[in-house]
């Protein structure tokens, strides 16, 4: 049997775990939301100790807070943010379910209780000492007056929620797509002097390198950088400052701008105050904003995984312009069949991303989850875009290692298919004419023949004429 101790809210005792660092609030909250079994994420709680520290400092520098005091929270701040390997983890210490009440209240409370019961343990008292007046008035720290000092939970989780989600961002989603997209680069360089035919309505169009093509696909992730750092930028209010429903009761007027300076300076971020803190806590324009760049990241994946995956068809029966690495066998009843299962696997994560930003999305409708003067369905959505860049980091690292890296084009068929497309005659239009060129087309595919052979039987122009019109290289630039 689980040892026990006694601790009390304003509601009155609880019964809690004996090992575990959080008090009474939390565990009702426990009790009350078995919904996923999985908690507010990591990243989260994190973020919220680093924005815990910095108004402990704050509220010590505006004479709100005894230096000892402050000192002690940002210890334990400081403690949360390096994992509480020797308390049983984050995971243990913080338990409260993503689908909790929507304002993340529960989540505030459980960060407060964690942060004062690390301060008793350092100060050799027993956990739950932070609500004995005997331990406060001996200079002890208490979960809401002193950790919860100038803070309400509907301004410290968005605020959490943006710095979390800013920071993965930045650490994890940027340098993912800045990676990919140089691995393109070098692609579209070393296949540049590749022609294929070019397809358009999934139907033969006229050439273009492979180098281009892959320039392209570059492109859309040097611009999916771009996007987020617009995401970023998205995150960058803070709505700390604006206490219970943004007025700012409670808090001293310059604890919003201090502290979203201290954190900027922290994490090279551009954090500052809300411009209007009714629309900070309110609404989530901002997040939404924000998910939408990163959504935007993965319709950009989807579109070069599958490119790759149609061009890479067959072996022998498809396109076959590109021969995609082989990673494992493709089937239990083929044999010698291999698939392209790290496109698919990509294409899947983009499908999921999307879902993760539409219910996110939905968390900031009006009459939803934005209601009146709070939104509350904030654990939720920080869940789902931290989700989605954890999610496309590690697909774009997959796709980059097991399938780019060795990604070749098939040069021969690449020749093949451009001799054998009908496509060719648009380079002749403008010598013989659209309808000349339109009808040659359709006697070479009636005939089974390709248009240099059907043009030189019937002389259209002569032999040297017709090598350059119909040099596949020579269409892949703008005239002159």
């Amino acid at each position: 049997m689980t040892d026990t101790r006694i601790e009390k809210d304003s509601m009155g005792e609880m019964t809690v775990p004996a090992d575990v660092l959080y008090g009474a609030s939390t565990q009702r909250a426990v009790l009350n939301f078995p919904v996923s079994g999985r908690p507010v994420p990591e990243a989260v709680i994190r973020a919220f100790a680093m924005l815990k520290a910095e108004a402990a400092r704050v509220n010590a520098r505006l004479g709100l807070l005894d230096q000892p005091r402050a000192d002690a929270i940002v210890s334990a701040c400081e403690m949360i943010e390096g994992g509480l390997a020797d308390r049983g983890g984050v995971a243990r210490n913080f338990p409260v379910d993503i689908f909790q009440t929507g304002s993340g209240t529960s989540t505030n409370m459980n960060v407060n209780e964690v942060v004062a019961n690390l301060i008793c343990l350092d100060r050799g008292q027993a956990i739950g000492s932070s609500k004995n007046a005997d331990y406060i008035e001996a200079g002890g720290v208490h979960p809401n007056d002193h950790v919860n000092m100038g803070q309400s939970s509907n301004d410290t989780f968005p605020t959490a929620m943006h710095i979390a989600a800013a920071i993965a961002i930045k650490q994890r989603l940027m340098p993912a797509l800045a990676r990919t997209a140089s691995e393109l680069e070098k692609k579209a360089k070393r296949f540049d002097d590749i022609v294929k035919i070019g397809r358009t309505h999934l139907q033969d169009a006229t050439p273009i390198r492979v180098g281009q093509v892959f320039g392209g696909y570059a492109a859309q992730l040097r611009h999916a950088e771009a996007r987020c750092a617009r995401a970023i930028e998205a995150l960058a209010e803070l709505a700390l400052g604006g206490t219970a429903v943004g007025t700012g009761i409670n808090t001293h007027r310059q604890f919003g701008s201090l502290v979203a300076s201290g954190l900027a300076e922290r994490t090279g971020i551009g954090f500052r105050e809300a411009a209007n803190h009714c629309e900070g806590q309110h609404a989530k324009d901002g997040f939404v904003e924000a998910s939408g760049f990163v959504r935007t990241v993965a319709v950009s994946l989807s579109k070069i995984a599958s490119d790759i995956r149609l061009l890479g068809s067959g072996p022998r029966c498809g396109i076959g312009e590109l021969k995609l690495p082989a990673v494992q066998p493709g089937s239990s009843i083929m044999p010698g069949k291999v698939n392209p299962v790290i496109c698919e696997s990509a294409v899947m994560v983009c499908c999921q991303v999307l879902g993760n930003d539409h219910a996110l999305t939905l968390g900031g409708l009006g009459g939803v989850g934005s209601l009146l003067e709070l939104n509350v369905a904030m654990p939720m959505m920080a869940t789902n875009l931290l989700d989605n860049v954890e999610l496309l980091a590690n697909a774009l690292a997959m796709f980059t290692d097991n399938l780019l890296a060795g990604l070749e084009p098939d040069a021969e068929r690449c020749a093949a298919l451009i001799e054998g497309s009908l496509a060719m005659c648009t380079s002749l239009a403008p010598v013989i004419g659209y309808d000349a060129a339109a009808a040659l087309a359709k006697r070479a595919y009636k005939e089974g023949k390709t248009v240099r052979e059907l043009a030189l039987e019937e002389g259209v122009l002569a032999k040297d004429e017709l090598d350059r019109l119909l040099d596949p290289a020579s269409m892949t630039e703008p005239d002159g």
